[in-house]
């Protein structure tokens, strides 16, 4: 470039391919130079997106030479990414893998199309490979989850974007059942959330998988509160790749079924008659109809025995709790049919919750010793409050349903405000009984 070849202002899109060529020579690394610091790959990023350099926008472009030269910079761009990903230096190999994510948001359409294919092959590489750096696994997740999401913008490849996005669900489901790292964990669980949402249909014979899974993580007792809600998430959208009402009811009916089972064990000595409880999970099933399978399948259920043993804080407020949400968001969560809900398990588990407070039965002898009553104690705050979060769930997705049910849930308030005292918990209420006059068109003309 001439040192007095000037441009006519910032917005001259002859600076687009000059500022690309000067992050290519200057700050992307190569086999010679090093790589310098994520700081250094930020501000690339930064300037890539602020100047819409990948995007060749060609559209009011006449002149053939701006246009070959912007390809040419963009060619190169991809070029060195490419030699990035392939590097055995694992710093390198990142820097390279996050810029194709970047690339696969910004590029133009033309060129997303053309190399998407060859781009999803890279990026699966480094998930199939046990030996990649944990931190390189997270990147290739994270750039093929852009990869998907700009994929399912193009209606015209729907079917063969559905084929690519099912090489990645195996994978994917190998890296929550083998890897120790709860960083990759994140960046699989967001994958596969993103394969469901866009691409449906790719999970298809991997559905039982996904749900043994997501469901071993509950029963290992090894995961952090906010990783459990995001599988969590994630086992609400499942039922989505098959589309019908028989997987959104079977996964509701696995899930509270487990839950009250699991209650069963955490609240025993602090509750007196259980009988309707379990007559509430009974009415879930169609009569005639066996128990389902249980959550997760058979191949994790023999951890449930193992895990329900420990009434640690961790299964108690982090599971269950967990599960609570995931219950809550397949309620609000759109579906492409209508399903029936089964309004009075859910209110009756809600207020089996919400009725314990550790305090002891009077018409029992004392099971439970004084710290077992300190742990719990210490625990029902954050059930109770996601227990109201299902509870807000149930209002707001049930629509026409909740007529035969609004006395109960009027009652189940007013007793639980008499029992509540801690601020936030209260709040919480004050926003519930709002919601439930506003569904019942109170104030309404």
């Amino acid at each position: 470039m001439a040192a007095f070849d000037l441009i006519s202002n910032m917005n001259d899109v002859a600076l687009r391919p000059r500022l690309l060529r000067t992050l290519i020579r200057d700050h992307l690394p190569d086999d010679k130079h090093p790589f310098g610091s994520p700081s250094q790959l930020s501000k690339v990023v930064s300037m890539v997106k602020t100047h819409n350099l990948l995007s060749e926008s060609f559209a009011e472009l006449t002149d053939q030479v701006l246009i070959s030269n912007w390809k040419s910079a963009v060619d190169s761009w991809v070029k060195r990414l490419m030699l990035l990903i392939s590097n055995d230096m694992p710093d390198k190999c990142w820097a390279g893998i996050c810029l194709l994510g970047v690339t696969c948001q910004e590029c133009s359409s033309d060129r997303f199309l053309a190399s998407y294919s060859d781009w999803l092959q890279k990026l699966l590489s480094h998930i199939q490979v046990s030996a990649s750096s944990h931190f390189v696994k997270v990147a290739s997740c994270a750039s093929m989850s852009d990869l998907l999401i700009r994929l399912g913008g193009f209606p015209n490849v729907k079917k063969d974007g559905t084929a690519h996005a099912g090489k990645v669900i195996q994978p994917v489901l190998k890296l929550l059942n083998d890897d120790n790292s709860e960083a990759v964990w994140d960046g699989a669980v967001h994958l596969l959330c993103t394969a469901i949402t866009f691409f449906p249909f790719s999970v298809g014979r991997h559905y039982e998988s996904a749900e043994a899974a997501i469901a071993s993580k509950f029963l290992s007792d090894t995961c952090s509160f906010n990783m459990l809600k995001k599988l969590a998430h994630c086992l609400a959208l499942l039922p989505k790749s098959r589309g019908d009402v028989d997987s959104w009811s079977l996964m509701m009916q696995k899930i509270l079924i487990w839950i009250n089972n699991h209650l069963n064990d955490a609240f025993k000595g602090f509750e007196g008659e259980t009988k309707r409880f379990d007559e509430a999970i009974r009415l879930l099933l169609p009569p005639g109809k066996d128990l389902p399978p249980p959550f997760g399948g058979l191949a994790v259920s023999g951890v449930r025995s193992q895990s329900m043993s420990k009434r640690s804080e961790h299964l108690l407020t982090s599971s269950v709790s967990a599960l609570f949400l995931c219950c809550s968001t397949m309620l609000t969560s759109s579906y492409p049919i209508q399903v029936t809900v089964h309004v009075r398990s859910l209110l009756t588990l809600v207020e089996r919750v919400l009725m314990v407070d550790a305090s002891l039965p009077p018409s029992l002898p004392p099971f439970v010793t004084a710290t077992e009553q300190e742990l719990l104690s210490s625990e029902l705050p954050i059930l109770h409050l996601y227990s109201l979060e299902l509870l807000t769930a149930i209002i707001k997705g049930v629509r026409s349903q909740l007529l035969p049910h609004a006395a109960s849930i009027v009652r189940l308030i007013s007793v639980y405000f008499k029992k509540c005292t801690l601020p936030e918990l209260r709040t919480k209420m004050y926003s519930i009984t709002k919601i439930l006059l506003i569904s019942m068109g109170v104030g309404t003309s």
